[in-house]
């Protein structure tokens, strides 16, 4: 009995398939600004945009360790515990001012982060277990700190302005956003940290092998996604003057959301810094256009549901980068 081989996609199929990889979320992220801007009168007033941009901060800086972990093959779970420990941790710190705050929150969950590494790197625990368990202590530790309640930030000493204040009408926090993304899109591309990444990402044992630094490489990814978080979190704090022990429930897959859509394959070695912005930009728009029809009273949906349209969303990204995967393949 003989079996028929399967037929070879043609050029023309695989080179869209490709394109659809590498743009299909910037022309997404278009054609939805271009909806909004042609159906409400201000959704491209400076006033949603910055708006839009300060409160997409913390979610894009998260998503951004998270592209890195991911391009290893890893997950963090814990970034949304640790920005919240951050945030209780900025707004104890912040009647000493901003600066003490900023560091001290950052070091913190970077911290947090090392923890992670050393633990996926040198005790070779699965990432998905290890960041599980940093993700109930430092809720844990969040808690504790706040005694189970926000923690007001001191509104005197220049704290409050790293998330409330802007320059020439951008926010401080949207200069940080696009500062850290092209300083990762930079290490991405022209450091051996960046190949690095892909490279253990693509086969661990195989960058092993041929010598490269994976349990250091691994650390270092780790780390990084833990200061991010901890960033995030002195945003948050800043922005809504207070330490939020319980916030930042779901807001790693948020970040896991904003990085698939950008088109870093979960199993690793392949990705984008650059596209996982444009993913953080695209759901920020759909969730700014569901508040504008809320508005309009043409649809009223609760806060809760964004959470299910977030996932149907995810899903449905999931499967079509799988079958343009596929499409791409020879």
């Amino acid at each position: 009995m003989t079996t028929t081989p399967a037929p070879l996609a043609s050029p023309t199929r695989i080179r869209t398939a490709q394109l659809l990889q590498q743009y299909g979320v910037l022309v997404a992220l278009g054609l939805l600004i271009l909806f909004g801007a042609l159906r409400y009168d201000g959704f491209l007033t400076p006033y949603n945009i910055s708006t839009v941009l300060a409160y997409n901060s913390m979610f894009g800086l998260i998503a951004l360790g998270m592209t890195f972990v991911i391009m290893t093959g890893g997950i963090d779970l814990s970034v949304g515990s640790v920005a919240a420990l951050a945030s209780v941790v900025a707004a104890l710190l912040s009647p000493y001012g901003l600066w003490p705050a900023l560091f001290g929150a950052v070091a913190a969950a970077t911290l947090l982060g090392l923890i992670n590494g050393l633990i996926i790197a040198y005790l070779k625990i699965l990432p998905f277990i290890t960041t599980l368990a940093m993700l109930l202590a430092a809720r844990g530790l969040a808690l504790m700190f706040s005694n189970n309640e926000s923690v007001s930030a001191d509104f005197d000493h220049g704290f409050t302005t790293f998330g409330q204040g802007s320059i020439g009408g951008v926010p401080f926090t949207a200069i940080v956003l696009f500062g850290a993304f092209a300083v990762g899109m930079l290490a991405l591309r022209y450091t051996r940290f960046g190949r690095h990444v892909l490279a253990i990402g693509g086969n661990e044992e195989a960058s092993r092998l041929m010598g490269l630094p994976v349990e250091r490489t691994l650390v270092l990814v780790y780390v990084l996604s833990g200061a991010l978080a901890g960033l995030a979190g002195v945003i948050l704090a800043s922005q809504f003057g207070a330490g939020q022990p319980t916030e930042g429930l779901g807001w790693e897959l948020t970040a896991i959301a904003a990085v698939v859509v950008g088109g870093t394959l979960l199993t690793g070695g392949s990705g984008s810094v650059g596209s996982t912005l444009v993913g953080v930009l695209l759901l920020g728009m759909i969730f700014n256009i569901l508040n504008f029809e809320n508005g309009r009273g043409t649809i009223s949906l609760s806060a809760y549901w964004q959470s299910v349209i977030r996932g149907a969303f995810l899903l449905v990204v999931v499967l079509l980068q799988n079958r343009l995967t596929r499409g791409s393949k020879p």
